[in-house]
């Protein structure tokens, strides 16, 4: 299952959050989110524990938890919503040939 870790301090590591959260069971996976152009944390992380019950334990007990001078949020991560539309193009004729385009 996989946590959302928001309000998280810009000098948190891998290793701050892997002592954080690992207390409440095994860690899959820590993804820091990184500003592409300057590599800087964004402030938030996803934790990924490989039991359902242990990462809802570490919710319950870290959502609002202060950790380096911060409360976090820490919620189930959701997938992120697709946007959906764009693309298309093409020809739209609606509904009358070219070829009876004569007035």
């Amino acid at each position: 299952m996989k946590l959302f870790v928001g309000n998280l301090s810009f000098d948190a590591t891998d290793t701050d959050l892997m002592d954080l959260f690992g207390t409440h069971g095994e860690i899959e996976d820590i993804y820091i989110a990184k500003d592409r152009d300057s590599g800087r944390p964004r402030g938030f992380a996803f934790v990924t524990f490989t039991d359902k019950e242990a990462a809802k334990a570490a919710c319950k007990e870290l959502d609002g938890a202060e950790h380096m001078g911060r409360n976090l949020r820490v919620n189930e991560a959701t997938p992120k919503p697709n946007p959906g539309g764009g693309g298309g193009g093409g020809r739209r004729d609606f509904g009358r040939s070219r070829r009876n385009d004569r007035y």
